[in-house]
Parts: structure tokens; C-alpha cells; sequence
């Protein structure tokens, strides 16, 4: 019922003009010109997690082309189409194992970080830092500890790079 009233409260606000042309309005900015940055503050408002915003705020700071910070946030929200993610949306799948192992059902954990064939890339990463310990349970968790490393500067800079060049390479892959 309330959701009928708020639908017929919209259609009040609408206004028919015979003598004009219809046009768009993006309503979530006061210009009405849709924009990739008015959209992702209308889709980071709806967000309530601290360490989520806080890992965002992170991922688009990074200096990274524009579609490889895309394909980032879509895999620490886990939006990729990998075969488990689709089977979840109804896709028939054929084959649902890793491409690289033929193990393990095709997941972004294990197609990114805990396949055979790619956790030596992980491992000499991490071995570049000196650093040791056991790889993070979820992507997002990942590409903080890359950011926890290296508090601050030019290093942190890099590693967080290093680990948006390394998911967005074994994707193409």
C-alpha cells in the first residue's frame, strides 16, 4: 500500500507539455545531467558498511585506468560473470571448474587468489615486500592487506596498483 501511494506521488510531480520536446532528468544531481561521479554517490549513499566505504574510497583513489578500477570494485562486490556467479543468475553452464586448475568450481576467490596456477603470482608478490603470512579469505580482504602493508606513500601507491594490474591480467588471461 505505501509503496502504491509514493508511486502515485511521483506521477503527480510529472508534468505533460504538448509543445515540448521529452528529455531526461537525472534526479540525483541538482544540473539533471546524468554523470558517472553523480551516480556513484547516489549508489555509495545506499551504503551503510564502514569497512565497504572505506575499501571504495581506497579503490578510487588508486591512480589505474578507469576500466581496470571498474573491473576492481565489480570484483570486490563479487559482480563479475565468473561461472559461479552466473549459475546463480540461472546461466547454463557447461563446464563450471576453473579455466586454469580444472579443479575447483570457478569462483572470484579461487580464480584470483587461491587457484595452483595462479598462487605462485600471489606468493612472489608478496615475497617482493618481504612479508609473509597466509593469503585473505575474500578479494576485498586482499586488496586491503596490500593497503595495510604499506601505510603511506609511494609504496602503498604501487602495491595497490600491483594488485588491480594482477586481477585485471588474470581475467583477460
Amino acid at each position: 500500500m505505501e509503496m502504491a501511494a509514493k508511486f502515485l506521488q511521483d506521477l503527480e510531480d510529472i508534468s505533460i507539455y504538448r509543445d515540448r520536446e521529452d528529455q531526461w532528468i537525472w534526479k540525483a544531481d541538482a544540473s539533471g545531467v546524468y554523470s558517472a561521479g553523480s551516480g556513484y554517490k547516489m549508489l555509495m549513499s545506499t551504503q551503510t558498511d564502514e569497512n565497504q566505504d572505506s575499501v571504495f574510497t581506497k579503490l578510487w583513489k588508486v591512480k589505474a585506468p578507469s576500466k581496470a578500477a571498474f573491473f576492481a570494485w565489480r570484483l570486490l562486490r563479487d559482480r563479475l560473470p565468473t561461472k559461479m556467479n552466473l549459475r546463480r543468475r540461472n546461466v547454463e553452464i557447461n563446464d563450471p571448474t576453473c579455466p586454469f586448475c580444472k579443479y575447483t568450481d570457478e569462483d572470484a576467490t579461487h580464480l584470483f587468489f587461491y587457484c595452483s596456477k595462479v598462487m605462485p603470482l600471489w606468493w612472489e608478490s608478496i615475497s617482493w615486500t618481504n612479508s609473509s603470512g597466509p593469503l585473505p579469505q575474500s578479494p576485498k580482504l586482499h586488496f586491503l592487506q596490500h593497503v595495510l602493508w604499506n601505510q603511506k606513500g609511494y609504496s602503498s601507491q604501487i602495491w595497490k596498483c600491483w594488485s588491480i594490474s594482477l586481477t585485471w591480467s588474470i581475467w583477460q588471461h
